[in-house]
């Protein structure tokens, strides 16, 4: 498929070398956009999550990448970044296209406001259950209700085209568009990378880890509240009791949760936090070296790890909520256990381990359902829109 060479704008708060599932969304799309030959910018704030990083200006990978100062920081994941609308302002700032991603933030109703002064086109992709303030700072709070209230309403009315990623976000999203404005709702879902299909002879990971035991149980995401890692352990330490032939390993960046996980496993040699792992190979290994999947999240958008776990013949055992059981089913694609439930969640992996057939069986149909999110159709899906809103025929 052949698009017309645009110049193209992705905005969020962080991009490389800070890599979540919003920072992975971007990277795939802006590389297949470069490798078309469309010029591709990034707009993000000048943080890492942990300090501010003094490499401003650079093209990664193809990608002009602008990291612009902020002023105050209300979170962990929100930033005050004015010099975003100043940037913007400049006469030499001219975008075909600009997509925005991750709904709540005030960056959204400021780019929907530019759309209409510039005459750009305006795309936004939700990314997550953000009307959901139980895990945000008291003080957010008030300023979390008003957002919602006004500035969400605004700006999803002003936005050119909204991708959602489950149907599960539509009845939210009505409440907050105009019924004439509702058409330009579509739903998206995220992908996952070739890479996991592909069957990896030498496999060193358990070897490189250390990893004795059988079977490996992996937990593979953000060390965040949200996510529930803390679960696991302690599913982890009660399984631990009755089998010594599974190991657990926790894989990601700490948002808060590492001490407890490190504090809960410290006296078991089959539990290890192996911080974030990077690298494409890397991860394909790790995810094939496992027997299981666990994502026990408190809220959860639609997380690459689930459709990338699928990939990779991996049973799933997931809490059912939000967007998930839109993708996931039960019990084809593995199993659902509820937030905080940890009797179920250690009585589902023994379940599954105690029962190879049915692992295999899940592995095949999983495999099977992962390949209609190959992020090469996932990015075709998006530019078919971006084309739509700059009317190319």
């Amino acid at each position: 498929m052949k698009f017309l060479k645009l110049k193209i704008c992705h905005v969020n708060m962080f991009y490389l070398p800070t890599f979540g599932g919003v920072e992975q969304v971007i990277y795939e799309l802006a590389q297949r956009q470069v490798k078309e030959g469309h010029e591709v910018h990034v707009f993000c704030c000048d943080s890492d999550k942990n300090s501010r990083i003094k490499i401003k200006e650079e093209i990664l990978e193809g990608v002009h990448v602008h990291r612009l100062p902020y002023i105050a920081r209300l979170s962990l994941n929100t930033f005050i970044w004015p010099s975003l609308l100043l940037r913007f302002d400049e006469n030499n700032v001219k975008f075909d296209i600009v997509h925005s991603h991750v709904s709540g933030h005030l960056y959204v109703l400021i780019i929907g406001l530019l759309s209409r002064i510039k005459g750009f086109k305006h795309i936004h992709t939700t990314h997550c259950p953000w009307t959901d303030a139980s895990f945000r700072p008291k003080i957010l709070k008030p300023f979390l209700f008003i957002n919602d209230l006004i500035f969400n309403k605004l700006s999803f009315n002003m936005i050119d085209k909204i991708i959602a990623l489950t149907p599960w976000e539509l009845d939210i999203l009505n409440k907050h568009v105009d019924k004439k404005n509702r058409n330009k709702i579509l739903v998206i879902p995220n992908g996952t990378d070739k890479i996991l299909f592909k069957k990896i002879v030498n496999n060193n990971f358990k070897k490189n880890y250390s990893i004795k035991e059988k079977y490996l149980i992996l937990f593979f995401g953000r060390l965040n509240p949200t996510k529930g890692p803390e679960m696991l352990a302690k599913a982890a330490i009660n399984i631990t009791k009755k089998r010594k032939d599974i190991a657990f390993i926790w894989v990601g960046p700490d948002e808060g949760k590492a001490e407890e996980i490190k504090s809960l496993i410290k006296n078991y040699e089959n539990m290890q936090y192996l911080g974030p792992i990077r690298g494409k190979e890397k991860i394909a290994e790790m995810y094939q070296a496992a027997n299981i999947y666990v994502l026990p999240s408190y809220r959860e958008g639609l997380p690459l790890t689930l459709f990338e776990a699928m990939a990779s013949g991996l049973p799933i055992i997931a809490s059912p909520v939000n967007g998930v059981p839109y993708e996931m089913k039960e019990p084809e694609n593995g199993f659902f256990v509820s937030y905080g439930d940890v009797e179920k969640l250690e009585e589902k992996i023994l379940y599954l381990i105690n029962n190879k057939k049915l692992m295999e069986e899940i592995a095949k149909k999983n495999i099977e359902k992962s390949k209609n999110y190959d992020w090469d159709i996932i990015y075709k899906k998006y530019m078919k829109e971006y084309e739509k809103l700059v009317k190319i025929k």
